[in-house]
């Protein structure tokens, strides 16, 4: 299918794009998605304690579940009373020990599945396994979020993913997108990021009118920040909402876009794994859904702290149980005696951080972002861990580590490609195998180091 997908015209692959979206929407949005949407609208009104009740009532039949579909839970969690007060003595779960113990976490078949494949910002492959029901939850959740913004599917969206969906003849054409006729959302590459380029996403943008725009924010800014500089004014009224994914959003990141583009953004957390939600509201405030699991904040001795490491547990992940998952980010939570009067009473976080905002540069394709460079894992298999780094504009040092029992030539082949395909052919790469990667100084690991960012404009 993907070579017969290079071959086509570009509208017959727009039509390629359409029907499989539309196969696979009905995955997300079937079942019992609309129930899930009228509980989620329902509980809009609950007051604190009523969401903390039904969070206790949620965690106990997850985690029940876990123990009776799961062999590592049932061995992990024998002995340990299921009761919400005692979730302490749970073990917790690191990115590690879930890759190491997956196939034993699983609760259903690979076929019964929906796919989340996901390299993460941590460089570690992971292949994680949802539920339908879990899925349609999810996403029931996450437009109950959008639609207090107006947005429903079917409103013609801006969507900066990983996809990467062009040909080399959309490049010749300075066409940068392709686009879902049926659910009216246009794709727009995130592997093009390129100032000669910018102006063709900003004169398309203008022309296509999307109510919403959705994706890396990293990519966004970008086009922001080229409009801003060459004084182009994008026409007010014509962006109702930012809804950013993926990546940390900093100030800086919020003013450019909402300023060039002349809307608000919303920001949203939450993990390819399956990571219970955050979503912001019309005050500008964090609140964590209690509905979709348990967020712990936990210091470097596991208590409980104000500012620390993100420890979830998240009730949409039963075909790939979370139980207290340590997802590699971190959560300053708010002062408990601040409150906020949208209407949301679920407990507000003030920042959440973590997440490594880099980039690699191609002098031929522009920046490439984290959530990119880490999606060079998909496909791949027996790659533990690498780490990019970057001392010239035209070359890349690649460290990676490998289990041997199942990396092989073939992968090797599809890791350099992954990476071609973002930064094109005519960057040097250079795979170097190493026993590990040490972190940083700070204790972080970092999957990108660019040391030439003084060199971009």
């Amino acid at each position: 299918m993907e070579k017969l997908y290079q071959l086509l015209p570009s509208f017959f692959q727009n039509v390629m794009i359409t029907i499989y979206n539309i196969r696979e929407y009905s995955k997300r949005y079937g079942g019992r998605y609309l129930k899930y949407r009228q509980q989620y609208l329902t509980n809009r009104s609950l007051s604190l304690s009523q969401l903390e009740e039904y969070q206790k009532e949620k965690f106990v039949q997850f985690v029940q579940h876990a123990i009776q579909n799961s062999t590592f839970y049932r061995d992990s969690l024998k002995g340990i009373e299921i009761d919400f007060n005692q979730l302490a003595m749970f073990p917790i779960i690191g990115k590690e020990l879930l890759r190491q113990h997956i196939k034993d976490i699983y609760t259903i078949s690979k076929s019964k599945a929906i796919l989340s494949k996901t390299g993460g910002t941590t460089g570690k492959s992971l292949e994680v396994y949802f539920t339908h029901d879990n899925m349609q939850d999810r996403f029931a959740l996450l437009d109950d979020f959008r639609s207090r913004y107006g947005y429903e599917l079917g409103k013609k969206t801006a969507w900066f993913s990983g996809k990467n969906l062009l040909t080399s003849r959309d490049v010749k054409k300075n066409r940068f997108w392709k686009t879902d006729y049926w659910y009216k959302v246009r794709y727009y590459s995130t592997f093009h990021i390129k100032r000669e380029y910018l102006k063709y996403y900003i004169e398309d943008l203008i022309r296509f009118k999307p109510e919403y725009m959705v994706g890396f924010p990293s990519s966004i800014m970008e086009i922001a920040k080229f409009g801003l500089d060459n004084d182009i004014s994008f026409p007010p009224g014509i962006i109702k909402a930012v809804f950013p994914t993926a990546e940390t959003i900093t100030p800086t990141m919020r003013e450019i876009i909402e300023t060039f583009f002349k809307t608000r953004l919303y920001n949203q957390y939450a993990s390819s794994e399956g990571a219970p939600w955050i979503f912001e509201c019309k005050n500008g405030n964090l609140h964590l859904e209690l509905q979709s699991g348990v967020f712990e904040v936990l210091d470097e001795n596991n208590q409980p702290a104000k500012s620390g490491r993100l420890i979830v547990t998240s009730f949409t992940t039963e075909g790939t149980p979370l139980i207290r998952y340590d997802i590699g980010d971190s959560l300053t939570l708010e002062d408990e005696h601040i409150n906020c009067d949208c209407g949301n009473n679920n407990p507000l976080a003030k920042e959440i951080l973590g997440r490594i905002d880099d980039y690699i540069y191609s002098p031929k394709n522009g920046k490439i972002n984290l959530g990119n460079v880490s999606n060079t894992l998909k496909g791949t298999y027996g790659i533990l861990k690498f780490q990019a780094i970057q001392n010239e504009l035209d070359k890349i040092a690649i460290l990676v580590v490998v289990d041997n029992s199942v990396y092989n030539k073939s992968t090797e082949e599809k890791f350099i490609q992954n990476w071609k395909d973002r930064v094109g052919d005519d960057m040097l790469l250079t795979i170097q195998y190493v026993e590990d990667i040490p972190v940083e100084k700070s204790g972080k690991y970092r999957i990108v180091k660019n040391n030439i960012k003084h060199l971009i404009n």
